[in-house]
This record gives structure tokens, C-alpha cells and sequence, in this order.
């Protein structure tokens, strides 16, 4: 009988029946899967496929375990330890799983609450959920995260909770009243951004008149006179004891945190920029010597730049991943690099990486000549860092490895960067994230911190297709020229501390680290950055 046939009898003929190929089935499975996926969704329930769908989608890598019953949509080219799907899928997860376990009788705590408001980005190792249903377990998920279900006697009124992206969690006016002092000094920024985005105290004052907190009062009068709105905190004080409450005014920050006073209005990722910067400039101080000034020879200076171009190429180019070479390297400076001759020069992903920043760095070495001739270092930057950009891509443009599009510029899709836990904001954040990053550039009086915060925040906002490690060095050291600093190469085998250090930052927000590294990289004389 040959392979893949089925022989049975019927009324005494032989019907050959043709048995599903392997590929066939997987085929059958994964339509399952689109099917599912059309909805919008990466998260599923197990019993949503049959046992033999699931199986084979599981077994070809399309298919995650994410908990027992529940799985997520991946792919096999994931790898193992890679956290972007499970993190681009986690709220989607909270949101599905709750939903199926209680209901609608439930809501993130106070904290994740003013977190979401504040559009505060990391994936949180720990999701507090508040339910009537709740039985106190903690559901250990992928990568170290965790859903803890707090049991609570009764739901809040729908008047105190917000739905958004399939979660439940308080309005901000009501988080501001719930949520503990200790998250003022834990999460100085978030709370910032949700205190700066009251446009008017009544509804929090409506709270606290109605529960009588007298002592939470005290707590934000001091908090809205600590961010600069002495207004808000004294109607606080003066409507609270007109009510014949008993209220002292007292400040939640920690003292010695550096909080923001600039008034700023509009979306969620200016006041937090602002907020940040405010916050971590000192610590920038605190590392770096005093800038050595514009140089007196700027040939000298630029000539410096120059000799230093192979082996930043080198490095920086391989700590995006690629494979680059000192030879691939000099042949694209001399011009020996030729895809209109080598067709392996033009299909080749890593010589044109390599092309490309060398024409990247051509334009920036153009910015950098700009600001040795005392143009504002900031207004420079924030003119042509999109030539740096389109530079940086246009030979796999030009060899028709990426779509025009791409030189288009800032990203319009979501991002997660593998092995953080810091998500870049939406997209639609992007372009004011930019611009106040640009307007920070420009206020800013001292150019290690302008370098410094100027690179993190780069790659906090993560503006671009790709690239942004890239871009985020070039800013750095054109911010490094402005104040004489020599030029600061990464290295390759440095990588593992660079990110951890910019992760810090980002997640933590505590750019000691990073700080302290990079001042290490200007402190080193040319042979050893060499």
C-alpha cells in the first residue's frame, strides 16, 4: 500500500481514502490559530483549539504555555530567555484572566492604578489585583512576573474606575486619595505626572471631603505645593477645615528628591521627560568633572574624531548584533566597498550596516564641526539628526533591503526590546517625546548631562525603526564636543554593563550606573578606547 493511503471496504470495493499529510495538519492547525489571532488577541484559552491543534502548534513553536489552560500566540523563530512577545502580551494576559476568574468584580490596586495614568511604561514583576473573589494566591507567570489576588470586602463604586485596554483601575482623582505616601517616595515621577495632570482640585477635594481624610488631605496640599501648585494645595487646607476637619500639611517626597516645579500641561510623556531630567541631572554632576571647554584647536579636535571612526564603527555596529570586521570597515572608508560591482557588497547586511554608518558619521562629524564653531549644540542636533538617520539607512534603501518608508523617520508601531523590562511609550507619544527631549537639549547649561540623559532618554523613547542605539552615541558624543570632552567608544565587550546600565535608568530611574560608566569611557586616553 503506498504512503499516506487509507484502504477500507464498501460493499465489497476497495475505497482508498487520502490521509493528511503532516504539513497538511499543521496547515489546518494554524488556520485555527489565524482565525483566532484575526481578533486582535495573542493570549488564548487551551480549550479554544482542539487537543491536536493545540499540540502541533505547540510542538512547531507557535504556541506558548503561559500557565496551565492558558496559552500565547509566539512564533518559531523565538528563542528561549526572549521576553518581547510575553511582555507585548502581559496586560493583555491580566486583562483576559481576571476576566474569566472574576468576572467583572475586579480592579488593579491604587499603585498600578497611577501607574497606568502615568503611562509609566515597565512591566511591573508583580500585578496586585483587588476582587471579592480574591483568595490571596500569587500566580507565578512567564519570566518572573506574577498576578497576586488581594481578597477585598467590596468593589468600588463605578464612579471611582476608569476601563481602558480591557483593564479596571481607579480614576486618578481617586488613586491620588487611595494610594499609600510610601508611592510617593517610590515612584516620585509617576506621581508627579498624575499630580501635574489635575486640572482642577474639586474632584479630589470632593473625596476627601465625603471619606474625611483629614490626614491624606495634609498629604497632597503638600504634595501639589511641592510640584509648584500652591493653589491647589491651599484650597485643600482651607475647604478641609472649613469642614471643621483637623488637617496638617505634610510632604510625601523623600526630601532629597529632585522634583519638578515647570508647569506642564498636555500628554503624559512631556511632564514625565521633564520630570526625569529634573530628577537625574545631579547625578550626572555628581560623576563628571567640570566640562574642559570648546577646544582652542578644533582641527586638532577634529582630526581626533576622525582617527577614533574605525574602531567606534567596529564596536558600535557590533554591539547592535552585527558582524563586522576591521577589514569590512576599511574598505568602506577607502571606497573599495563596491555593490555595483560586487553583488555580494550590495546583498551583504552587515557591509551595509558598516556603509552606513560611515556616512552617518561623515554628518555627524559635520554637526560636530557646527558646534566647535559655538552653534547651540542642542538647536544643531535637533536640526540634522534626521540626516544622521537617513544616512544611517539609505544604502539598504538604495539595495532594497528595507522600504523607503523607512527613512521615513520616527516609528509608527509599538516596540519591546528583548531582555527589558522597560517598554518605549506608544507611538503616538513619540513625536512630543522628541520635541521636549530636543527643548531639554537646548535649556540644558551642561553638556556631560546634556550627553548622558540626551543618550538614555534616546533609547527610553526609542523614536525609530531601528537604530536607536546607533543615533543614541551619536547624540552623546555631539553633546560631548559642546564641552570638550573627547569622543566616548563603547565597546563590545562592555555591552553587558552599558545595558544594564541604561536599564537601570529606565526602569528604575537611577542613571548612576550609566552615568559612571560612560565617565569612565571620557576619563580614558585614546590608545585604551582604541
Amino acid at each position: 500500500m503506498r504512503r499516506g493511503i487509507v484502504s477500507s471496504r464498501k460493499n465489497n470495493e476497495v475505497v482508498r481514502t487520502k490521509m493528511a499529510t503532516p504539513n497538511e495538519k499543521l496547515a489546518d492547525a494554524l488556520q485555527a490559530l489565524k482565525t483566532l489571532q484575526d481578533g486582535g488577541l495573542r493570549i488564548f484559552k487551551s480549550d479554544e483549539f482542539s487537543r491536536l491543534h493545540r499540540e502541533r502548534l505547540t510542538r512547531s513553536g507557535f504556541l506558548q504555555e503561559v500557565i496551565r489552560g492558558w496559552q500565547m500566540s509566539t512564533g518559531p523563530q523565538s528563542q528561549d530567555g526572549d521576553t518581547t512577545l510575553w511582555y507585548a502580551s502581559f496586560w493583555e494576559f491580566c486583562s483576559l484572566y481576571c476576566n474569566d476568574r472574576f468576572g467583572r468584580e475586579w480592579h488593579l490596586s491604587p499603585e498600578q492604578s497611577m501607574l497606568l495614568h502615568a503611562e509609566a511604561t515597565a512591566i511591573p514583576p508583580q500585578v496586585i489585583v483587588n476582587s471579592p473573589k480574591g483568595a490571596g494566591n500569587n500566580l507565578s507567570l512567564l519570566f518572573g512576573t506574577s498576578i497576586y489576588d488581594l481578597k477585598t470586602k467590596q468593589m468600588p463604586t463605578r464612579e471611582d474606575l476608569v476601563e481602558k485596554n480591557g483593564l479596571r483601575f481607579y480614576t486618578a482623582d481617586a488613586a491620588l486619595v487611595k494610594v499609600a505616601e510610601a508611592f510617593f517616595q517610590r515612584s516620585p515621577i509617576e506621581a508627579q505626572i498624575v499630580l501635574k495632570s489635575m486640572r482642577d482640585v474639586s474632584a479630589v477635594l470632593g473625596r476627601l471631603l465625603d471619606g474625611g481624610h483629614s490626614a491624606v488631605a495634609g498629604r497632597l496640599a503638600g504634595a501639589f505645593r511641592r510640584i509648584g501648585k500652591g493653589e491647589f494645595a491651599d484650597d485643600i487646607l482651607k475647604t478641609m477645615k472649613g469642614a471643621m476637619y483637623d488637617v496638617r500639611e505634610t510632604d510625601p517626597f523623600d526630601q532629597n528628591q529632585q522634583v519638578s516645579t515647570l508647569a506642564v500641561g498636555g500628554s503624559p510623556i512631556v511632564a514625565r521627560l521633564n520630570a526625569i531630567w529634573e530628577s537625574q541631572r545631579q547625578a550626572v554632576l555628581d560623576v563628571f568633572p567640570a566640562a574642559p571647554g570648546l577646544p582652542s584647536d578644533t582641527t586638532e579636535f577634529m582630526k581626533s574624531v576622525e582617527d577614533i571612526y574605525k574602531n567606534d564603527a567596529y564596536h558600535s555596529l557590533s554591539i547592535e548584533g552585527y558582524s563586522v570586521t576591521p577589514e569590512l570597515i576599511d574598505r568602506v572608508r577607502t571606497g573599495t566597498w563596491d555593490p555595483d560591482v560586487d553583488q555580494q557588497d550590495g546583498k551583504n547586511r552587515d557591509a551595509l550596516a558598516a556603509r552606513g554608518y560611515w556616512q552617518a558619521f561623515q554628518s555627524v562629524k559635520e554637526s560636530v564641526a557646527e558646534i566647535l564653531r559655538r552653534a547651540p549644540a542642542g538647536a544643531v542636533v535637533r536640526k540634522q539628526h534626521r540626516d544622521w538617520y537617513r544616512e544611517l539607512f539609505g544604502p539598504s534603501v538604495a539595495a532594497g533591503i528595507l522600504k523607503p518608508s523607512a527613512l521615513a523617520g520616527y516609528r509608527n508601531h509599538p516596540v519591546y526590546l528583548r531582555g527589558s523590562w522597560h517598554v518605549p511609550p506608544r507611538s503616538e507619544a513619540v513625536p512630543d517625546g522628541m520635541e521636549t527631549l530636543f527643548d531639554l537639549l537646548e535649556k540644558e547649561s551642561e553638556p556631560a548631562v546634556r550627553a548622558v540623559l540626551g543618550h538614555w532618554l534616546i533609547g527610553y523613547v526609542h523614536p525609530y525603526p531601528d537604530g536607536n542605539g546607533r543615533m543614541a552615541r551619536f547624540l552623546m558624543n555631539a553633546m560631548f564636543a559642546s564641552g570638550g570632552f573627547p569622543w566616548a567608544v563603547v565597546r563590545v565587550e562592555d555591552r553587558s554593563t552599558y545595558l544594564a546600565g541604561l536599564e537601570q535608568a529606565s526602569v528604575h530611574m537611577n542613571v548612576k550606573p550609566f552615568a559612571e560608566f560612560i565617565a569612565e569611557r571620557t576619563s580614558w586616553p585614546m590608545s585604551k578606547a582604541l
